[in-house]
């Protein structure tokens, strides 16, 4: 599975950029997980009708691509699931 995490905005307003191909890792089913949760908390939010967050001043914005399928999310707006994801991409990714 390739991950591709962005995160841009805050206070600076920089762009951040990662990506990470899960198979032959060791963490690839824990990674691989959260990137299932995070797609699954998009696609509920999608259907109850909630549209986009709008975010906070100076927050965050996160796209993250898992494969070919894309969702965005901003702070304060983030879940323990997409916070994690994020930060280990975004750690680990290249």
């Amino acid at each position: 599975m390739r991950i591709r995490v962005t995160r841009s905005g805050g206070f600076a307003g920089i762009t951040y950029k990662a990506e990470l191909e899960t198979s032959g890792r060791p963490d690839a089913a824990e990674l691989e997980r959260l990137a299932a949760q995070v797609l699954a908390e998009a696609e509920a939010r999608e259907e109850a009708g909630a549209g986009p967050a709008a975010g906070v001043p100076d927050g965050y914005r996160y796209t993250v691509t898992v494969d070919n399928r894309t969702v965005e999310f901003v702070d304060p707006d983030i879940s323990e699931a997409q916070e994690e994801l994020v930060a280990r991409v975004l750690r680990d990714g290249a």
